[in-house]
């Protein structure tokens, strides 16, 4: 059994459970002492350039895909209005997620390619600042919410559309270092 295995386990006493309560109290830097959450003072961390990457998948019918592609989609400009949703959703973060820290972004993109291996559409929002904090939030929501908006553009074409996959795929810069999705 892995140590997931057992973190997952059923048969875990009340005290184990406690423990490792408190053992992932210790390390999440949203709660206090007293486990309430609160915003993390970055103030003393030095500004940095940082970059994220995030993408999202959205999963339809070929026949679906085919309608976008062709300009054919009741709503209009299908993928123009997903991306402009993106790049505001990440310009909002800090509205829409607690406890984010409001940033100066210095660069939000939103590419949404078609994919006919889904079929569907890729999304990969890349997000840049230079900041106390990274972004990858603000590039987690801005691929969400080009794909919810990309599914209420296209909604009329095909309701059984599935938002999937989404993910960070890379993150640069700050004190935990780079991360790269395998």
């Amino acid at each position: 059994m892995t140590s997931a295995d057992q973190n997952l386990s059923p048969l875990r006493s009340d005290a184990e459970v406690d423990r490792a309560a408190e053992s992932s109290r210790a390390a999440l830097t949203h709660l206090d002492r007293a486990g309430e959450a609160r915003m993390v003072d970055v103030s003393a961390k030095p500004t940095t350039a940082r970059e994220a990457v995030a993408e999202a998948c959205l999963r339809m019918l070929p026949a679906t895909l085919q309608a976008i592609e062709s300009g054919n989609a009741p709503k209009g400009d299908v993928l123009g209005t997903a991306r402009i949703a993106g790049i505001m959703a990440a310009k909002q973060t800090a509205n829409l997620i607690p406890l984010c820290h409001p940033l100066p972004l210095s660069k939000v993109q939103v590419a949404i390619d078609p994919d006919r291996q889904l079929p569907g559409y890729r999304i990969r929002a890349t997000v840049k600042v230079a900041a106390e904090t990274g972004v990858e939030m603000e590039a987690l929501t801005a691929a969400s919410v080009a794909a919810l908006t990309l599914y209420d553009m296209a909604k009329a074409l095909e309701k059984s559309m599935q938002i999937a996959n989404i993910r960070l795929i890379s993150k640069t810069g700050g004190k935990s270092g780079d991360y790269h999705a395998p």
